[in-house]
């Protein structure tokens, strides 16, 4: 399909005897913003560098951007890809920084691409300022600033607001849609269930597998989960008598109150009317959200780990 930036298909990747990506498919199409979901050490990384040909996959096929995903050297002209951590030169200045990278890219009209990368993020009141001295939120407008120096037209970025305040991490995601509206494919791996609510579509990782994919209002949808908010009274001993009434999966403190789940809708509500009877404890049904669903999959993905390759 030539509206889709990324094709791949059946990929899989091992490290001596551990399994770390098993039978990874994905598409993304051009201008969507696609996040990946799940524990750490469930393969998103892993996945993200096999796609940009950063990592050879030892099975399984696709394109990213029409090239193979074995033919790193033209996807990197195409990619840009920010790391978690922030890796530029803390004793550079911003524009020294981002003129050093844009040499580094080879392009001819260095001086130009950076003027047009400070004024994109408005970085160029700050452009003397060394990058060391920078905090957290501007160090990541930077490392966006330098992804985007040669014009890419995909997207990488692992965890890119780790650690950043909420102001900062509201600013980097307007950009983020500001760049999808002009056409470019973002893919990013979050831990943050507001930041993935911003994504057009989602896909859950979990020990290498792909366990769910789609909207998030798809996602929540499929697992077919029931949930109830309790409230009031000795929260901590009506955890513990929950734990262990039948029909309750999953329970989870959220702010003053508890948010309990389970598929089977009637045996969750009989379990929660035993439970609370007698008590100060009240309780109402609850929206499924999707943190909820993020908690029920973490659960169900411990067996995932063990998955025979």
């Amino acid at each position: 399909m030539t509206d889709l930036a990324i094709d791949v298909r059946g990929l899989n990747k091992s490290f001596g005897s551990k399994h770390v990506v098993i039978d990874f498919s994905l598409q993304v199409r051009k201008g969507e913003i696609y996040g990946f979901l799940g524990p750490n050490g469930s393969g998103k990384t892993t996945s993200i560098r096999m796609i940009c040909g950063l990592l050879k996959p030892d099975s399984g096929d696709g394109t990213c951007l029409g090239h193979d995903i074995r033919d790193s050297a033209s996807i990197k002209r195409e990619v840009g890809y920010m790391t978690q951590r922030f890796s530029l030169w803390e004793d550079l200045t911003i524009r020294e920084n981002l003129e050093f990278i844009a040499r580094m890219y080879g392009m001819r009209d260095r001086k130009q691409a950076v003027a047009e990368s400070l004024e994109d993020l408005n970085l160029t009141k700050r452009q003397d300022q060394l990058a060391g001295t920078l905090s957290g939120g501007w160090k990541q407008r930077v490392a966006l600033a330098a992804c985007m120096l040669h014009n890419p037209r995909l997207l990488l970025l692992d965890e890119p607001t780790a650690g950043v305040d909420p102001q900062a991490r509201r600013d980097f995601w307007e950009e983020i849609h500001a760049l999808a509206a002009r056409g470019i494919s973002v893919l990013v791996s979050t831990h943050y269930m507001d930041e993935a609510e911003r994504c057009h579509r989602l896909a859950y990782i979990a020990y290498g597998s792909l366990m769910a994919e789609g909207t998030a209002e798809e996602i929540v949808a499929a697992q077919g989960l029931s949930t109830w908010a309790v409230s009031g009274g000795d929260l901590t001993a009506m955890t513990a008598k929950l734990s262990a009434e039948p029909g309750v999966e999953q329970i989870a403190a959220f702010g003053a109150s508890l948010h309990v789940t389970g598929r089977d809708a009637a045996a969750l509500e009989a379990a929660l009317k035993r439970a609370t009877t007698g008590t100060a404890s009240r309780i109402e049904p609850a929206e499924t959200g999707l943190e909820d669903v993020f908690i029920h999959l973490m659960s169900r993905s411990a067996d995932n780990y063990a998955k025979p390759s």
